[in-house]
């Protein structure tokens, strides 16, 4: 069946329609076919105590979706299209938001969200869009989006700083009769962020009556010729304001001394200058200036010398043992030391008198009649091969005699020198005789050579580099080739063997020392097959302290600086008297060891001043000062551990033995004064308290020693495995005493090697305990540790005998009628009865024990015994037996497969009936052991069978060792 298409109405038809519908007012539907439109840039400014921006610009949004009014039927055609509905700002963490005043005229408004600080920000920039409220022809929403404005806003800065001075006060020195344009500066800040309100413009002399000026840049000068005997000293009270007329918040204190005379020399600075360990460079004239009394200078030459031969070897360096500064600075293969630190190990040099103070390094002292020798095995030297000498040597003007230092000649019979090293006067002389070969003819033997530094009584490094036919003399790092050679047949045949002595040589032929040498010395080491390179040789003989100059980058134009190796002398050298005194100002004292040897260095400044056509000059007076340093806070290094602990004898006969120190702690700490807080220092009542805290250092030597017998290498040993110390650089010396570690490390490392030193004895039977001791330090002993003890008791166990009844078979030491006493005075007594050797202190310990279970045992008999007669007289009371469960004397064992609740009450039930329990007795006593057995026997008992209980407890102890 054909159906009748509907009725088609145009568009404008069902406009009409709708027209007829609404009444008289019609909507015009249209389409939003236009974006708003912005300007492409706005300027705005915002104050920091306002939010409104003011823009350049204004903000104000165009679209030509304006609402029309048409004619004729149509009286008013409203359309939102042409609308701005809102603004958007596109940026990160932009402070500004941006609101819409008039939607109509698309007139906006940006403002800011938070407080502004123009001192942290003075401008931002962002984009910013608007958008209209148009619809699509559907009636959905279609707004358009304008394109994307920049906004530039500067934050205008309110002037709420006051001027602040750079110093507390100023000080500055005026020459009676006479005119100055510039005595000093006073200069403020200002931390606002426009320039209005941030520049000083201008600074005022308060003091009223004074002779000074000040101009708007902070320079003060004298307005009249300054008299000495009018006035010493002028205190003069300036303000600053800045741009904003605001005042400075506090005025400062210029102080103005008059001199009555103009004397050339160098002022402003301290005679005595105070150093603290550990803050690094500390000038020495921070405030110097030279006062020429307006002669004319041609140039300045300075120079400052730091007086440290008093300080050990010459200046402060680092203590350590001369092996391990050497390992320290890469020369530590082939190297022997021969005049060590004495110690358990080595001990050859106990006998020769020290300078008695860890401060400073090991020197030893000389008189003309003291010797040591050298151990065999200590040093091999191959003539053929190359080897190094080096030693710190302090020697005087002693006359014309040879005085030896080192010598190794034949030990009998003859009185061959095969090497030395001596002195005669002023000469440093080494022999080396070659061995004999198949080559009769001469070689070089003795090398001269003439220093002043031999005989001038001051402390001198020497390192000869020794490589036949050359040898190599560095004294201070700086090298020197001999003056004279003479050549020598090589030595005849012989089966002899040498003596190595130092102080003096061996006569073999005589049997007596002869060539004694008098002063000191310290540091002698030979490196054998290496040479020493110079690097190693300048960093073995480096200071740790010494004069510094660092200058800025465009610093000292035109000032030619010098210094020496040691750096104890700078020389500084200008044309221009202001450069040469920068420079000096940042002349500085360095002392890079973390605890500097305490005391005086000596400073001296002198000066040469140069006029032009040398024409008479002024004379400028030496100055003389001192550095002072600090007594640096002593570091106390603590060892911690286990003191005291058994292990059987089997672990002492194994192979790996046992570990003498497995929980052992290295630390160490310095002691500072802190001061009250507050008011507290107008109060003399209250004290300076004393606060500990834990310092980082390297250790150089740990020493374990054995206390009581020396150990006997035929059946105990301390072992420790040489893999660990390979990659920490240290060694390790054995003796009948113990060991010593040494070399530079961290405590750490030490404390990671200590802990797997190991002590073994293979026949331990007739052993009952060792005692240890471990002592370690630094800096060649100036800190030492405390002594940290162990004891080691060794348990014998005997084999337990079998019973059918566990009960019947009774330790050994109940019994005490059946065993011998042992005298236990020693550490190594044979004891006649096998199953006899028990510690002493482990036998009172066991006795304890079994008569505290024998207790327990006793008590919880009486207590089950006690909850049985209560049970049954709850029966004869009449409760039911089934809902009268008395569990005062026992722990409750919980289902685990109950819930929460019914646990957490039982838990509580427990709680009670154990307070109630709890008087006169001591349950919380009783042993791991002890409680673990009662838990199995009362989980036995179980349930309600209270009559068996007496008869379950019955303790089972076939399994102890005694």
């Amino acid at each position: 069946m054909l159906r009748r298409p509907a009725l088609a109405l145009a568009p404008a038809a069902w406009l009409l329609l709708a027209g007829l519908l609404c009444g008289d007012e019609v909507w015009a539907v249209r389409a939003n076919k236009h974006k708003p439109w912005l300007e492409p840039t706005y300027h705005g400014i915002v104050t920091e105590n306002d939010n409104t921006v003011l823009l350049d610009p204004p903000l104000i949004a165009l679209d030509k979706d304006a609402p029309l009014r048409f004619a004729e039927s149509f009286e008013v055609t409203v359309t939102k299209e042409g609308e701005i509905c809102g603004f958007k700002i596109h940026g990160q963490n932009v402070p500004f938001d941006a609101v819409v005043v008039d939607k109509s005229t698309g007139e906006g408004l940006i403002r800011s969200k938070e407080k502004l600080d123009c001192e942290l920000q003075k401008d931002y920039t962002f984009t910013i869009q608007a958008y209209d409220c148009g619809r699509g022809p559907d009636g959905s929403a279609s707004a358009k989006k304008s394109h994307k404005a920049t906004v530039h806003i500067q934050v205008s800065d309110v002037n709420e700083y006051a001027p602040v001075f750079k110093e507390k006060s100023y000080q500055a020195t005026a020459v009676e009769g006479k005119r100055y344009e510039s005595l000093l500066r006073v200069e403020a800040v200002d931390a606002d962020c426009s320039p209005q309100f941030s520049q000083i413009c201008s600074y005022e002399i308060v003091t009223p009556d004074v002779p000074f000026t000040v101009d708007k840049d902070g320079y003060i000068k004298n307005t009249e010729k300054l008299k000495y005997g009018k006035e010493h000293q002028y205190k003069l009270t300036v303000t600053a304001y800045d741009c904003g007329k605001k005042r400075a918040a506090e005025d400062v204190l210029v102080k103005i001394s008059v001199k009555p005379t103009c004397t050339p020399g160098w002022q402003g600075w301290s005679d005595r200058v105070e150093y603290e360990p550990g803050t690094g460079a500390l000038a020495l004239f921070p405030s110097l200036r030279l006062e020429t009394c307006d002669a004319s200078v041609a140039s300045v030459q300075a120079t400052v010398e730091l007086e440290t031969s008093h300080i050990g070897k010459g200046c402060d360096r680092d203590t350590y043992s001369e092996k391990s500064l050497h390992r320290l600075c890469g020369a530590a293969a082939g190297t022997a030391e021969l005049l060590p630190s004495p110690s358990s190990a080595l001990n050859w040099t106990v006998g020769l008198p020290t300078d008695n103070g860890h401060d400073s390094d090991q020197v030893f002292e000389f008189n003309g009649t003291q010797a040591v020798r050298i151990p065999d095995g200590v040093v091999s030297v191959n003539p053929k091969e190359p080897f190094t000498i080096s030693v710190w040597m302090r020697h005087g003007p002693f006359g014309r005699r040879k005085e030896t230092i080192l010598c190794s000649s034949d030990r009998t019979d003859m009185n061959r020198h095969h090497y030395s090293l001596f002195v005669h006067g002023c000469r440093f002389i080494f022999l080396l005789r070659q061995d004999p070969s198949g080559e009769k003819k001469y070689r070089p033997a003795e090398f001269h050579w003439k220093l002043t530094q031999v005989c001038d009584e001051e402390w001198h490094h020497y390192v000869l580099n020794v490589e036949i036919p050359t040898v190599t003399l560095y004294v201070d790092g700086v090298s020197h080739e001999p003056f004279s050679v003479t050549e020598d047949h090589p030595l005849h045949p012989s089966k002899i063997e040498t003596q190595l002595v130092v102080g003096a040589c061996w006569q073999g032929g005589d049997l007596h020392m002869t060539q004694f040498f008098r002063g000191d010395l310290a540091g002698l080491t030979i490196r054998s097959g290496k040479l020493t390179d110079k690097k190693a040789i300048d960093c073995l003989y480096t200071c740790k302290e010494g004069l510094e100059l660092r200058v800025p980058e465009g610093g000292g134009r035109g000032v030619k600086i010098q210094a020496n190796p040691s750096r104890s002398v700078l020389t500084l050298e200008g044309e221009d008297v202001g450069e040469v005194e920068k420079a000096l100002r940042l002349v500085a004292y360095l002392n890079s060891r973390q605890f500097p040897t305490p005391g005086i260095r000596r400073l001296k400044l002198t000066s040469v001043v140069t006029c032009p056509n040398e024409a008479a000059c002024i004379a400028v007076p030496p100055v003389d000062g001192s550095v002072m340093v600090l007594q640096p806070e002593e570091p106390k290094i603590s060892l911690s551990g286990v003191h005291h602990f058994a292990r059987a004898a089997s672990e002492f006969e194994s192979s790996e033995g046992v570990f003498l120190f497995p929980e052992l702690r290295i630390i160490s700490t310095i002691t500072r004064e802190v001061e009250p807080d507050g008011e507290g220092d107008e109060d003399p009542t209250v004290q300076e308290s004393l606060v500990s805290e834990e310092v980082v250092h390297d250790l150089d030597t740990c020493e374990v020693t054995v206390e009581g017998e020396e150990l006997n290498p035929e059946q105990e040993s301390l072992e420790v495995d040489a893999a660990h110390l390979q990659p920490r650089g240290m060694e390790v010396s054995r003796s009948d005493l113990g060991v010593t570690f040494t070399g530079v490390d961290t405590m750490a490392s030490y404390e990671e090697v200590l802990r797997l030193l190991r002590y073994r004895n293979w026949h331990s039977r007739s052993l009952l305990d060792r005692k240890f001791k471990l002592v370690c330090s630094e800096l060649n002993g100036r800190y030492v540790s405390n002594e940290f003890q162990v004891e080691v008791n060794v348990i014998h166990t005997a084999n337990p005998v079998e019973h059918a009844n566990h009960m019947a078979a009774q330790p050994q030491f109940v019994h005490p009628e059946h065993r011998s006493f042992v005298d236990l005075s020693g550490h190594n007594l044979a004891n006649p009865h096998p199953f006899a050797v028990v510690p002493s202190t482990a036998t009172v310990v066991i006795v304890v024990c079994v008569s505290f279970l024998v207790f327990m045992i006793i008590l919880g008999v009486f207590r089950i015994r006690a909850a049985h007669q209560r049970a049954v007289r709850d029966q004869d009371a009449g409760k039911e037996s089934e809902m009268d469960w008395d569990d005062s004397a026992l722990t409750i064992t919980v289902n685990p497969m109950e819930t929460y609740e019914d646990q957490h009450s039982e838990e509580e039930e427990e709680e009670e009936e154990e307070e109630e329990s709890e008087d006169g007795e001591e349950e919380d006593d009783v042993t791991s052991a002890e409680s673990e057995s009662s838990e199995e026997e009362e989980g036995e008992r179980g349930g309600p069978r209270t009559g068996d209980r007496p008869q379950q407890l019955e303790w089972d102890d076939s399994t102890l060792s005694y």
